[in-house]
C-alpha cells in the first residue's frame, strides 16, 4: 500500500515537474522567436531600403573620362552602397529585350543616356538625406537628370516607423504574459508543498533554509526549459537558413548569440524570482490559511 502511495506521489511529481518545464520552455521559444525577428526585421528593412536605386543621367557632352571620374568619385562617398554604370548601349539592349522589339530601327538613333544606378545605404534612405545627396549631385553641370521613387523612400520609413511601435507593443506585452505563466506554473508548483514548508517552519527551520531547495529547484527546471527553448530556435534558424538562404538570418552570429543568452538568463531569472515570492507568502501564512 505504502509502495503504491510512493508511486502514485513520484508520477504526480514527475508530471508537475514536467509542466513546468514545458510551460517555461513555449514561452521561452516565443520570446526567443519574437527577439530573432525583431533583429533580423531591421536587416530585412536595411535590404529593402538598400534596393531602391536612384537613378544619375548624363548629358551626351559627357565623355569616358568625366564618366569613370563620376564613377571613382561614388566610390569614395559614404553614402553609397553599390554603383552601377549603365551605358546608353546597354540601356538600349534592355529596352529592346523588354518591349521585344528594337526601337532603334525606328528612330536611327540611340536617344537614351549614360547613366549611373545607386543603391544608397540604408541609413541615408530618409527623405532629407536623400534630397541633400540629390542636390549635391545637381551641382555636377554634365548631370541631365536624377531620378528615384521619392513617394516609395517616405512610405517605406512612414510604414517602418509603424511596424517597430508594434513590435515594441506586442513585445512588452508577450513578456509580460510570458512572466505570467511562468510564474503561475511555479506557484502551483509550491501550492502543492504548502504543507511541507509549514511543517519545516514548525520545527524551526529558518525561512532562508526552508526557501533554498524550492528555489534551487525552479533554477534548475528553468535552466532546463531555456536550454530546451535554445536548441529548438536553433532548429528553427537552421530551417529558415536552409529554405530562405537569402534573408542571411545567421550572418549576425553576435545578436544571436545575445538572444540566446537572454532566453538563459530569462528563464533562471523569472523562476528564481517567481519561486522565491510564492514560497514567502506561504512562509507568511498562518496554518489556518493553508486550508
Amino acid at each position: 500500500m505504502s509502495s503504491s502511495f510512493d508511486k502514485f506521489q513520484k508520477r504526480r511529481l514527475i508530471s508537475s515537474y514536467f509542466s513546468v518545464v514545458l510551460s517555461i520552455f513555449l514561452v521561452l521559444f516565443l520570446l526567443g522567436t519574437l527577439g530573432l525577428f525583431i533583429i533580423n526585421s531591421k536587416k530585412l528593412a536595411d535590404d529593402f531600403k538598400e534596393k531602391i536605386a536612384m537613378t544619375v543621367f548624363f548629358k551626351n557632352e559627357a565623355n569616358d573620362t568625366i564618366l569613370k571620374n563620376f564613377g571613382a568619385e561614388l566610390k569614395k562617398a559614404p553614402y553609397a552602397k553599390s554603383i552601377t554604370y549603365v551605358s546608353k548601349d546597354a540601356a538600349a539592349k534592355q529596352h529592346t529585350d523588354i518591349i521585344g522589339e528594337d526601337f532603334l530601327t525606328f528612330l536611327g538613333e540611340n536617344p537614351l543616356q549614360n547613366s549611373y544606378d545607386i543603391h544608397i545605404k540604408a541609413a541615408y534612405v530618409e527623405k532629407d538625406s536623400v534630397a541633400k545627396i540629390e542636390q549635391k549631385l545637381r551641382t555636377n553641370p554634365m548631370i541631365s537628370d536624377i531620378v528615384y521613387d521619392k513617394q516609395l523612400v517616405n512610405l517605406v520609413n512612414d510604414n517602418i516607423r509603424k511596424v517597430s511601435m508594434w513590435i515594441l507593443i506586442i513585445s512588452g506585452f508577450l513578456t509580460f504574459i510570458a512572466v505570467l505563466l511562468i510564474n503561475s506554473s511555479l506557484r502551483l508548483s509550491i501550492y502543492s508543498n504548502r504543507f511541507i514548508i509549514k511543517t519545516m517552519q514548525m520545527v524551526g527551520a529558518t525561512k532562508s533554509f526552508i526557501r533554498k531547495p524550492f528555489v534551487m529547484r525552479s533554477i534548475k527546471l528553468g535552466m532546463l526549459g531555456a536550454a530546451l527553448a535554445i536548441l529548438a530556435l536553433i532548429g528553427l534558424l537552421s530551417y529558415v537558413n536552409a529554405h530562405f538562404p537569402e534573408f542571411g538570418i545567421v550572418e549576425d552570429k553576435t545578436l544571436i548569440i545575445l538572444v540566446f543568452a537572454a532566453v538563459f538568463g530569462f528563464g533562471v531569472l523569472i523562476t528564481w524570482l517567481s519561486t522565491h515570492f510564492a514560497t514567502q507568502r506561504f512562509l507568511n501564512l498562518r496554518t489556518d490559511d493553508l486550508y
